[in-house]
């Protein structure tokens, strides 16, 4: 099957410049990376001929022949050139996809590493996540080491070229139409060799400490939101730059309210002479008491809002309410004059028909025309 053309794989023209051959390569890199397409053979595939047609390109030998000759140009089994080497998804992964994820380990030239990233899970109560407030937590991780800064050298000892790679970290062993790429056994891929390491470090330019941070929480923080705080994560090796932190919030539940969104509820008990004939209690709320009115024949369940109450969101937007649902408490301990009080008042209050009970009775008309159509 004969093969597709490289510019046309990575959608430019025959006079692209190399910016432009780099730049579509990597839109389309990030389109079909197997990482990103575990369930799509295609995209792999894919994926593959536009790595191939990208190391082409993007070599001026290579593509001077692909332009003169074609495929049999650069294509070992058509007797052309050296071929791709042994690049694989992990080496492509870290040269392309490095500076777009933020990292993730990736070794630049040079041997120079970003840190990682660090986690930090934060419980904060309710009024604080409200509020916003300022707390110092204490990270262990590795840090840049103080007595080489980073270097992984001892005073007065040079950090040199590895001999054996010449600085770039990878050696290069040619078989006849194949070139195999391997990390350099010398300096493991750093490309640089110590003559003389730290003793603090042994030569790691980190060491293991523990950081007092002072973190600032943003009013109307929730459950699940992420602070990061830049280059506060481990530091990066032999001088690389140091990862993220992010401190994930978790806001510990609380006795009175529960938050949904920008509104709090709260459940507010009443007795049963406020249900029937109304009043005012005192209720709650982040910001102090507030009265609460309470009108007469109040069912229980029944929710009251107080507006501007809640929860401002972090991220913007209008004030929250805070949503107060009534529960009317049925008297406990009763005394016999108060039981004989409560009997009476029901015998009263029976006598009144659906008129001073119109749920009960309507549901139990209801249930009367189910019986009647079950036959029972």
């Amino acid at each position: 099957m004969a093969k597709e053309d490289y510019y046309q794989l990575l959608g430019v023209s025959r006079n692209a410049s190399d910016d432009e051959i780099k730049k579509s390569f990597r839109r389309l890199a990030m389109k079909y990376h197997p990482d990103r397409n575990r369930d799509n053979p295609q995209a792999e595939e894919q994926f593959k001929k536009i790595k191939e047609a990208h190391d082409v390109l993007s070599d001026p030998k290579k593509r001077s022949a692909y332009d003169q000759f074609g495929h049999a140009g650069v294509d070992p089994s058509m007797g052309g050139g050296a071929g791709f080497g042994g690049a694989n998804f992990s080496d492509i992964f870290g040269d392309v996809f490095g500076d777009i994820f933020g990292g993730g380990g990736s070794r630049s030239r040079g041997g120079a590493q970003r840190g990682s990233d660090l986690r930090y899970n934060l419980e904060i109560s309710l009024e604080d996540a409200v509020a916003g407030t300022e707390v110092k937590i204490q990270i262990p991780t590795l840090v840049s080491c103080k007595s080489c800064n980073g270097s992984g050298a001892s005073k007065g000892s040079a950090v040199v070229t590895c001999p054996t790679c010449h600085g770039h970290g990878a050696v290069r062993m040619q078989q006849g139409f194949f070139s195999v790429q391997q990390t350099c056994p010398t300096c493991r891929g750093s490309g640089k060799q110590i003559k003389d390491p730290c003793r603090s470090c042994h030569g790691q330019g980190r060491t293991q400490d523990t950081k007092t941070l002072s973190v600032k929480i943003p009013p109307g923080v929730d459950t699940g939101d992420r602070i990061r705080l830049s280059s506060e994560g481990e530091a990066g090796e032999a001088g690389g730059p140091a990862g993220d932190l992010y401190v994930q919030v978790h806001v510990k539940d609380h006795p009175i309210f529960t938050r949904d969104g920008a509104n709090l509820y709260c459940e507010v008990p009443i007795s049963f002479a406020n249900a029937c004939l109304g009043g005012e209690v005192e209720v709650p709320t982040l910001s102090g008491k507030v009265a609460l009115k309470i009108p007469p024949e109040t069912q229980t369940g029944r929710l009251f809002r107080l507006s501007g109450k809640g929860v401002k969101p972090v991220r913007g937007g209008p004030v929250g309410d805070l949503m107060c649902r009534v529960r009317i408490e049925t008297p406990v301990h009763l005394n016999k004059e108060q039981i004989e009080l409560i009997r009476q008042l029901d015998e009263s209050l029976s006598g009144g028909g659906s008129k001073h009970s119109p749920q009960t009775h309507g549901w139990l008309d209801g249930v009367k025309q189910f019986f009647d159509k079950i036959g029972l």
